[in-house]
């Protein structure tokens, strides 16, 4: 299977849709689904909105955890590849991800000493 390098700058705003998740196998069983190493592989559900266009979900893979990833959350995501695959007359695109990062967001407080030292006070 080809993997396809995808360029994350282009897509826009990505905000974290469903929180990670264990990735499951599809069988009745569910088993946890793991790398080479036995690490846990993850799914995190991520939306995507482009400037202009409507918003699209896609779930991605990743080895690990990502610590700090909720639902509404903006993320970063790194080394993001696209794999076709196909099974019988089933076909479609998985992404895999090296890491799913939370963008960090200014906090008012940090804000605000910056802000009372303009005012000059009373």
């Amino acid at each position: 299977m080809q993997s396809i390098p995808v360029d994350t700058s282009r897509l826009g705003v990505m905000r974290c849709a469903v929180a990670p998740e264990p990735k499951t196998t599809g069988n009745e069983i569910k088993e946890v689904k793991r790398d080479r190493e036995g690490n846990t592989i993850y799914t995190v559900a991520v939306m995507v909105r482009q400037d202009g266009r409507r918003v699209s979900v896609i779930e991605i893979a990743v080895t690990g955890e990502p610590k700090g990833v909720e639902e509404g959350v903006e993320v970063k995501v790194t080394g993001l590849e696209a794999f076709a695959w196909a099974m019988g007359d089933r076909h479609g695109i998985s992404f895999r991800a090296a890491a799913i990062t939370p963008v960090p967001t200014a906090t008012p407080a940090a804000a605000a000493p910056a802000a009372s030292g303009k005012s000059g006070g009373a």
